[in-house]
């Protein structure tokens, strides 16, 4: 092929990773259409991310972190954001799936956030059904990625605005229940994470 394509693929490239941003992995790659583990910084609190039946029934989904450190959890896949550019950009919205091969609830597993939980006053982090467009009902499938600190993400849900203008409870942290599940909701504490690409072999055979 010729070399002039490469060259302005690669400078096409570069020339988005300067004007959005790459989310990188834990190696310092930008993510890009593959499925990746997400998982805390700090260390000590909790695993990767999965899901999880609410309270005493087994569906529909939430999404929750898992209790112990060196479980990994299930992989996420992001899609849909705006600019068109190969690699997932920060500060953009996007969405995330939750990548299983099927599931008891018979569900899919896009985040989305819930009604509001009037018993906790919170907003949690629930799996949905795909979004469909960028507006109405598909508005709460929409996260950010943004950067918080040198190698540190957090998710944000604030949908068509930019971070100067998300109000105070827009970052994803945690809140562990009454049952001690760790659960993904709007706080003003967010979840500090990194993304660790997943093998195929890894998530081929993931069900819930």
């Amino acid at each position: 092929m010729n070399p002039t394509f490469y060259f302005v693929i690669a400078l096409t490239a570069v020339l988005a990773s300067n004007a959005y941003g790459a989310v990188n992995d834990i190696d310092g790659n930008p993510i890009f259409g593959d499925s990746y583990y997400v998982l805390p910084v700090i260390r000590g609190r909790g695993g990767g991310l999965t899901l999880a039946g609410r309270g005493n029934q087994p569906c529909p989904y939430d999404i929750v972190q898992e209790s112990s450190e060196v479980d990994e959890g299930i992989p996420v896949k992001f899609s849909n954001w705006k600019p068109r550019v190969l690699f997932v950009p920060e500060s953009q919205d996007l969405n995330i799936e939750t990548i299983v091969e099927a599931t008891i609830c018979l569900q899919s597993t896009y985040w989305r956030i819930g009604e509001f939980d009037k018993k906790r006053k919170q907003y949690f982090v629930v799996a949905g059904p795909k979004p469909e467009g960028f507006d109405g009902e598909s508005l709460k499938s929409f996260f950010k990625i943004e950067k918080s600190g040198d190698d540190a993400y957090k998710f944000v849900f604030c949908p068509g605005t930019s971070d100067s203008k998300c109000p105070k409870y827009s970052d994803v942290g945690i809140f562990i229940d009454e049952k001690g599940v760790r659960r993904l909701a709007l706080s003003d504490k967010p979840l500090l994470v990194m993304f660790k690409k997943a093998n195929v072999t890894e998530i081929s055979s993931k069900t819930m």
